[in-house]
């Protein structure tokens, strides 16, 4: 049987190592990166014995600086997923990203949830076709997950559908609350399942129907803060890529140009390593601006959504 590193830490026995992995803290560097709070609350202690848990988790990782060739030795694990669009993919610098966060916004009709369906069934493919041989995770939260548009798309590629479906988990979140307890549960999933794909369709719907109001802005965008770091972290943990899409609205002091804002404020815009949006235009095409990306230039792609899915 493996050994518990947690138990080594100080003020940390059997029963708190328990509690600590049932909290989600199941490997040192989550509690290394936790608040004192984080881990009061998870093993009901007091700050004194939180901070020399966090400390002593702290010597126990390497936390310190490395050099950029190092970073840069870690990047080349990173892996990339296709759109089924050759002049998307050129757009986000070869497809969508592992260990960061790629956020679509746009009006309805955009083709936001449509990039969704059709990422959850190419990350199923083989690497030398543009796919990781994984699966998905589907936070859904404004009922829009369609297993039959999943399974037309997933012939057009060549795929089992059946088998398609099954490497695909789906969750519908009601409320806020209930969007952030999924994410926990996200975890366990991709540890046993080869999860290669997060995606949250759409991120802001609850946070905001759950907190309007002028009054209500600032505890919805700290929890929606926790809540992106939280991705992040497993994110980057599991060397997943995560696709959210973000609602849009529109911005009254804007009087030239386009009005349309994404929802979520600066906080999603930090938080979004790849920032797109998607508006309709003639027949069947698409536009992407790529608004923004820390090593590519602002630009457009346009692709199409046809019967078999994203295409050129």
């Amino acid at each position: 049987m493996a050994k518990n590193p947690l138990k080594d830490l100080p003020g940390v026995g059997e029963k708190t190592s328990e509690k600590l992995i049932e909290a989600g803290y199941d490997d040192l560097m989550a509690i290394a990166a936790a608040s004192i709070g984080e881990i009061c609350d998870a093993i009901e202690c007091g700050e004194g014995t939180a901070e020399k848990v966090i400390e002593g988790a702290r010597q126990a990782v390497n936390m310190d600086f490395e050099t950029a060739e190092a970073v840069y030795e870690k990047r080349k694990l990173v892996r990339r997923i296709t759109t089924g669009s050759k002049a998307l993919d050129d757009l986000l610098g070869g497809g969508v990203e592992t260990a960061s966060i790629t956020e679509a916004h746009g009006a309805f009709g955009s083709s936001k949830t449509q990039l969704a369906f059709q990422l959850s069934v190419n990350v199923q493919l083989p690497e030398e076709e543009g796919g990781l041989a994984g699966g998905a995770v589907f936070i859904d939260t404004e009922n829009t997950f369609r297993p039959e548009r999943v399974e037309q798309m997933a012939i057009a590629m060549g795929l089992d559908p059946k088998e398609v479906l099954k490497n695909i988990f789906v969750a519908r979140a009601y409320n806020s609350d209930h969007q952030i307890l999924l994410l926990d549960k996200v975890k366990d999933i991709a540890k046993e399942n080869n999860i290669r794909l997060l995606v949250v369709d759409s991120l802001t719907s609850l946070f905001r129907s759950d907190y309007s109001g002028r009054g209500e802005l600032a505890p919805r965008q700290q929890k929606m803060n926790r809540y992106l770091h939280n991705i992040q972290k497993i994110s980057e943990v599991n060397n997943i890529a995560v696709y959210i899409t973000n609602q849009v609205m529109a911005n009254p002091g804007q009087l030239f140009g386009d009005p349309t804002t994404p929802a979520g404020g600066h906080i999603l815009g930090h938080a979004a390593t790849y920032r797109m949006y998607l508006r309709k235009s003639k027949d069947q095409k698409r536009v992407a601006k790529l608004i923004d990306a820390p090593s590519l230039p602002d630009s457009e792609a346009i692709f199409k959504v046809t019967e078999e899915g994203i295409r050129d």
